[in-house]
């Protein structure tokens, strides 16, 4: 084994290609620390980086006839780490949290500053909605904040549906306009 420490990378690909395990193992041993530090950073997991990590490695050997190298093994082997990272990161999202895979934060606490934010957006929303026509302003607000269906809102009115859905449309205008420096 202290022999193939001292081989490049290439030549112990070249090894494994025709099966030799204590190559294998010495790739594995070279890169197993660095790869670990990589999904642990991307994962915020213990046991899930070694997952991936292991999972890398396993389809490296399964598929060891037929690895053709463009680069490194370094850029290779951190690729596939990479892809298991984020297919483990997809697959998550399927399943339940697990207590031990939750890394404990302290975020700071921004309720003030966004309790401010919305105070001002509400505000600037108001007086938005004043500034629309009588009409126009009525309808958004059966719409809006009563949650009346356009059809409903023509009925009460006695208007037509399509005049609901022109005051509607041009209240989201102006209100997409006022509001559009508040979110930049």
């Amino acid at each position: 084994m202290e022999s193939f420490k001292k081989l490049s990378d290439e030549k112990l690909v070249a090894l494994i290609a025709e099966n030799n395990n204590k190559a294998f193992h010495a790739l594995y041993n070279r890169y197993w620390d660095r790869m670990l530090v990589k999904a642990f950073t991307l994962l915020q997991s213990h046991d899930l980086a070694e997952e991936v990590v292991q999972d890398a490695f396993i389809n490296f050997w399964r598929r060891r006839h037929t690895v053709t190298l463009k680069y490194s093994f370094h850029t290779y082997i951190a690729s596939v780490v990479k892809y298991e990272v984020m297919a483990k990161l997809a697959g998550r999202d399927k399943q339940p949290l697990y207590i031990d895979d939750i890394a404990f934060v302290n975020p700071a606490d921004h309720s003030t500053q966004q309790w401010l934010d919305f105070d001002e957006l509400k505000s600037r929303i108001e007086t938005t909605i004043h500034t629309l026509p009588d009409k126009c302003q009525l309808v958004f607000k059966l719409s809006r904040e009563e949650g009346l269906t356009a059809k409903q809102i023509s009925d009460s009115l006695n208007i037509s549906h399509k005049t609901v859905e022109a005051h509607i449309s041009k209240a989201i205008k102006i209100l997409r306009v006022s509001l559009s420096s508040f979110f930049i």
